[in-house]
């Protein structure tokens, strides 16, 4: 538990760090970026963060994940009920979602959910806890949605809480 916890609080060190880089010094409003601007800016972020020692992996479908904690058993398939706790944020590290103490139950292959959602539950296992770095062709592409604006990257910390077998 206490290596969990200085785990995730060298990466949120990390990201504190990385966002003061960030900070524009005239305090100007967000403006989404292009889809080139936000590639950069992606690229610039995971080179940070393997800079400072994190692992990243990324799925065949191109969502970036670090495993911070290793789960056990089986992974997920399409069709299963998965059950999380997660916070949603951008790379600058302000929160757009939370499933707060509660949890989430979904089934992985739904098409409510972003493709990077879907794609990247698949390397997660119960008792996991995961970042998942999506860009934004895998999430709400040049649109946007809601509080996700177009041509963002959206970042998720997951625990899998529980992952039932089929329907």
């Amino acid at each position: 538990m206490k290596l969990r916890f200085f785990r995730n609080l060298v990466f949120a060190a990390l990201l504190i760090g990385f966002v003061a880089s960030c900070i524009d010094d005239n305090g100007s409003t967000y403006i989404p970026p292009t889809h080139e601007e936000e590639m950069a800016l992606l690229n610039e972020y995971l080179d940070t963060l393997q800079n400072r020692g994190l692992d990243i992996d990324t799925t065949e479908l191109g969502v970036y994940y670090i495993v911070d904690s290793i789960g056990e058993g089986a992974f997920p398939v399409v069709g299963d009920t998965c059950e999380v706790k997660y916070t949603g944020f951008f790379i600058d590290g302000s929160v757009f979602d939370s499933s707060g103490s509660s949890t989430f139950k979904f089934i992985l292959g739904s098409e409510n959910l972003i493709p990077g959602w879907n794609d990247g539950m698949k390397v997660i296992n119960k008792g996991a806890f995961v970042y998942l770095l999506i860009p934004s062709e895998l999430a709400y592409g040049s649109t946007g949605y809601s509080s996700v604006p177009p041509n963002t990257t959206i970042i998720f910390n997951i625990e899998m809480v529980d992952i039932k077998q089929g329907y």
